[in-house]
């Protein structure tokens, strides 16, 4: 369709970009359809009206990819001779002198044949998004690089082609492919994954239900992780400083007092009801750094990691304001404080102190827990 003076115009003015923009499309096992999504997007783009091409796509003998692959132009691939054996990878150089706007890269932790121009797939899709091209892409969740001990635990599977954590994170867009467990299963006996002479073997190794439990939720992790960034980055350039209780989190106040096991603890099993993201957080006004008051804060630091608490320690004058500054710069939901049971004087710091949080601190939700103090 020829462009319209509109067009022209619209081009000119839009402001032109540093690099390519990254989507990615995230799955937890093989056949969960990451490449038919990826390809039925760079479809519609097409259809659209903008200049999609193939750099690369590994069907796997699956008649669902087979059969989009024609409906987009696919930049031929670079032949590279290895040990007497001819391969073929992604032409790198050839997609950028072709300039599309948009490459579709499929499996983004391949490692190349020696000779190729980066060592790893990702490295070329480094080079295409600083060329301005934009990058669709897939991975499935055991690749990155510090889940793959885990995924090894889970699975008895090593994974050996990993990415860098910091690969998928970059991506200006993920998006999950999921499918149910059973589904996938259903799809593995149907042959649409893997022909029919591995269905079984492959069901009663990785494909174990079990197994596609535990991954589907590392990779649910993963997404929701890169959606809370995707909201404090927004957060904090539209300089939003009221909380947004999308999703809880939780933050516990210790000190070096003994019975912050307790707090830590109540915290805990709060995090968990809630699905809650839970910080335990020392203040450090230079009460608790020597003698019997470390050994303790120690322990008490040492509790909340093996509950698997963020533990944050932080600097200030006093924790009233301190905490209120947390809370603002975490989103913090809701705040645990602990009282002991004292009269007098003391009471009324302790009182002093709250109301001074109360006043600073964003809308959060404050839970006094008292306890006896030790003699």
């Amino acid at each position: 369709m020829p462009k319209t003076p509109e067009d022209w115009l619209e081009k000119a003015s839009a402001p032109e970009k540093a690099k390519g923009i990254f989507k990615l499309f995230l799955g937890y096992a093989p056949g969960v359809g990451k490449t038919y999504s990826m390809l039925s997007e760079g479809i519609r783009r097409h259809n659209r009206g903008e200049d999609v091409v193939i750099g690369f796509i590994e069907t796997h003998g699956r008649k669902g990819v087979e059969e989009l692959v024609p409906e987009l132009e696919t930049v031929p691939r670079r032949s590279i001779e290895y040990k007497g054996t001819v391969f073929e990878e992604m032409d790198v150089d050839a997609i950028i002198a072709r300039r599309p706007a948009v490459v579709l890269v499929d499996e983004l932790a391949h490692t190349n044949i020696p000779g190729s121009k980066h060592r790893k797939r990702y490295e070329d899709l480094l080079e295409l998004l600083n060329a301005k091209i934009d990058v669709l892409s897939t991975l499935n969740i055991q690749h990155m690089e510090s889940l793959a001990p885990t995924v090894h635990s889970i699975t008895g599977v090593t994974v050996r082609e990993t990415v860098p954590d910091w690969v998928p994170l970059m991506a200006n867009e993920t998006v999950m492919v999921d499918l149910t467990p059973e589904a996938l299963q259903q799809r593995m006996e149907r042959g649409d994954v893997y022909s029919k002479h591995k269905v079984h073997q492959a069901l009663h190794n990785f494909f174990r239900r079990g197994n596609l439990i535990a991954l589907r939720e590392l990779a649910l992790r993963q997404v929701a992780e890169h959606v809370d960034r995707s909201l404090e980055s927004y957060m904090a350039a539209k300089d939003i400083e009221k909380n947004w209780p999308v999703r809880e989190r939780l933050a516990v106040c210790i000190s070096s007092n003994p019975s912050g096991q307790y707090l830590i603890a109540r915290g805990a099993r709060m995090a968990r009801r809630l699905d809650a993201e839970l910080y335990v957080v020392h203040v450090d006004t230079g009460v608790d750094n020597q003698g019997p008051g470390h050994k303790s804060l120690e322990a008490n630091i040492r509790f909340a990691g093996d509950l698997g608490a963020k533990v944050v320690r932080i600097k200030g004058k006093n924790i009233a304001d301190t905490m209120a500054a947390f809370a603002r710069e975490k989103h913090v939901t809701q705040v645990i404080f602990g009282r002991a049971a004292v009269k007098g004087l003391r009471k009324l710091l302790y009182l002093s102190a709250i109301h001074r949080f109360l006043r600073d601190a964003p809308a959060v939700d404050v839970h006094i827990v008292t306890h006896q103090d030790p003699d």
